[in-house]
């Protein structure tokens, strides 16, 4: 009997083994590309808020890998962000300011006064100059990063200064600077588009080097500070947008020609009229870099001899001494009134102009109840005139010339004949609808109509409100257009026949659309005839007496073959009038009616006149 083979089958395949990664091999996928933030605290040796702070200044954001290889309550930044942010200079000064405060706390401990205040002169300073020229390498990238940092800046220049949330009077000072510097510019450039009124606060909308700039300001009210809100993440994202505004308001002023940063009235900053000072100063360096470009550059040389002899305060006290030897005090139309384009000014979009003609001859005075400081940003972005009640303004309220006054009242108790008496939201209407709305619906003491967004458009919607409606009637009659009827689209107003069927215009004038409209479609075929002529070689020097003879004849040929308009008017009217219902049918017949009346009429007037004339001469011989 013979023995079994023992030997494997030579088709059987042996098993594969599991492949598990030794202990120091490189890791690959997800592992190698992201860490969690406690992994990445530890290697770069910070505690978890200075951690924080470096990300929103250097704006490294966490990411969401497709597979969470340590579980999905952590969070996970890309490996390359913590390596960019282990060889930033700012861990090292970030570093030497922590160990500077343990040695100011350990001068204090021991009773050393002189050692303590000594320390804290020399500590540690930075920079974030480098850091927002990284974020942003060019000057439009800025531009569309600013609608967060407006509104940040806005919003903490309306703040209370409180030393438990480590917010200073300083930022608070350098944050309304900030944003009155950048309204200025937006002022005196006409750059303001929209407008809106809301519960949170006003929105505004700019147009800057084509870039549409949104931001939020709240309401001149006291700021309630909530206790769930952790104020050090907002403030170290102040400190970004702090530096990245001086950049973008350092850019702007030198691209219109003024000096950044600018030097105030300090009457005017006291009394809180910023930005009237601002606008003072707009117009006292655009007279000096138009009109009269000597004293700049004297008080230029001044400003560097200063410099060498004197210290900062005496040559900011020179320069504002220049400044109102050049400017008088309350000049009356000094207030927001700005050099008229020259030479070196950049060229102005329809927008602008349209923006800038809005409030033009028109007078404002701002009641003290009013919002003053954005109708003070608003009016004279659309070309108006403003003051207010109060010192510092630049004329009274006793002036003859005022046009409107902004109340916001129920009753008032002495009124003027020379000028009217609007609520606030009449400005913002008009600002957002860019016609002057009638003031009879805005008089004081009445309800005003909706206040509308121009951010929401009302026929992509599907809701189009009727105040909506009136102010796009309004509008086609300030630019002398006629709107369509319901159901009619805006090619059948091109369409003389079918706007003397709506009975929208009388005969002649239809009769005057058709006749230009044949008189375009000859000099268009005329024109397509001379390209054919062009393109098959054709010399119109060499024989020019054909070439009239047979573009006569073509016209005349054309001409003939051309039926009389006057009676396809009249063939459709009386065609369109069987179409219409009785009821369009009757407006039309008495339409037809009143203007036969009205030019009998005025034929009447006439016959009398030539009597009454006759008559006279008569008496004379």
């Amino acid at each position: 009997m013979a023995k079994p083979d023992s030997k494997p089958k030579q088709n059987s395949k042996p098993k594969a083994k599991k492949h598990y990664r030794p202990a120091g091999k490189k890791k690959e996928g997800n592992a190698a590309k992201y860490v969690t933030r406690s992994q990445a605290v530890k290697h770069l040796q910070v505690n978890l808020p200075l951690f924080r702070r470096l990300c929103i200044l250097k704006g490294i954001f966490p990411r969401e890998p497709k597979k969470k290889v340590k579980g999905n309550h952590h969070t996970y930044y890309h490996v390359k962000d913590i390596s960019f942010l282990e060889r930033e200079p700012l861990l090292e000064i970030f570093r030497d300011k922590r160990a500077h405060e343990k040695k100011v706390k350990k001068a204090e401990a021991k009773k050393n006064p002189d050692l303590a205040k000594r320390l804290r002169t020399r500590a540690p300073t930075y920079k974030l100059d480098k850091v927002i020229r990284e974020r942003y390498p060019t000057y439009i990238d800025a531009l569309r990063d600013l609608d967060d940092c407006l509104t940040m800046v806005h919003l903490f220049a309306a703040l209370p200064a409180l030393e438990r949330e480590k917010i200073e009077v300083q930022r608070i000072h350098k944050c309304r600077r900030l944003s009155h510097e950048w309204q200025a510019y937006i002022s005196r450039t006409h750059k303001l588009r929209k407008t809106f009124v809301s519960v949170k606060g006003i929105y505004y909308q700019a147009e800057v080097e084509g870039q549409k700039i949104t931001w939020l300001t709240p309401h001149a009210l006291q700021q309630v500070m909530p206790d769930d809100v952790d104020f050090n993440v907002m403030l170290n994202f102040l400190e970004v947008y702090e530096t990245l505004l001086a950049f973008i308001n350092y850019r702007l002023y030198h691209l219109i020609n003024v000096k950044y940063p600018p030097i105030l009235d300090p009457r005017l900053e006291a009394l809180a009229s910023d930005l009237y000072a601002l606008s003072r100063y707009f117009d006292v360096n655009s007279r000096t870099s138009v009109v009269d470009p000597q004293v700049s550059s004297t008080s230029g040389s001044e400003q560097v001899e200063t410099q060498k002899v004197g210290t900062a305060s005496d040559e900011s006290e020179l320069r504002l001494a220049q400044l109102q030897h050049q400017l008088p005090s309350n000049e009356p139309g000094a207030l927001m009134r700005l050099v008229e384009d020259d030479a070196g000014d950049a060229e102005e979009d329809d927008d602008t102009r349209e923006c800038k003609k809005l409030f033009r001859n028109l007078k404002f005075f701002l009641s003290r109840e009013v919002p003053r400081e954005s109708l003070l940003f608003v009016i004279p972005a659309f070309g108006g005139v403003v003051s207010w009640e109060g010192e510092g303004a630049p004329f009274n309220e006793d002036d003859q010339s005022i046009t409107h006054k902004i109340v916001d009242r129920p009753t008032l108790v002495r009124t003027s004949l020379s000028r009217e008496y609007v609520q606030p939201q009449w400005v913002y209407d008009c600002v957002n609808a860019r016609v002057i709305l009638p003031t009879e619906d805005y008089m004081v003491g009445k309800i005003p109509p909706p206040h509308l967004s121009p951010f929401v458009d009302h026929e992509s919607e599907g809701y189009v409100p009727e105040y909506a409606e009136t102010i796009k009637r309004l509008q086609a009659a300030a630019r002398k257009e006629v709107l369509p009827l319901p159901g009619v689209g805006n090619e059948d107003l091109e369409d003389p026949q079918k706007l003397l069927s709506e009975g929208i215009i009388d005969r002649a004038e239809a009769s005057e659309a058709a006749e230009r409209k044949r008189k375009m479609i000859l000099e268009q075929n005329r024109y397509l005839d001379e390209l054919k002529m062009e393109v098959e070689g054709v010399q119109n020097s060499s024989t020019p007496s054909d070439n009239k003879q047979s573009s006569s004849k073509e016209t005349e040929a054309r001409e003939e073959s051309e039926p009389d308009l006057e009676q396809i008017v009249e063939d459709y009217a009386n065609m369109s009038k069987t179409v219409m219902s009785r009821r369009k049918r009757k407006i039309y017949e008495a339409m037809q009616i009143g203007k036969q009346r009205k030019k009998a009429h005025v034929d009447l007037l006439k016959e009398r006149k030539k009597k009454i004339q006759a008559a006279k001469e008569s008496e004379e011989n």
